[in-house]
């Protein structure tokens, strides 16, 4: 996923504890405007991958 808008406001619904990601936001926010999770056929949450995450 690429050219994500990053708010000034926290994207209000998910919660992200990855504070070396460019959206990150004080208080485990995430300010992309979108986010994706993937693979499509993820069996459990450990087979998850947030494919938005920018490193700073």
């Amino acid at each position: 996923m690429k050219n994500v808008r990053k708010m000034n406001q926290p994207n209000t619904g998910v919660k992200c504890v990855v504070n070396t990601c460019h959206y990150y936001m004080q208080g485990d926010h995430c300010a992309a405007e979108q986010i994706e999770i993937q693979p499509r056929n993820a069996a459990d949450s450990q087979e998850t991958d947030c494919a938005t995450f920018m490193p700073k």
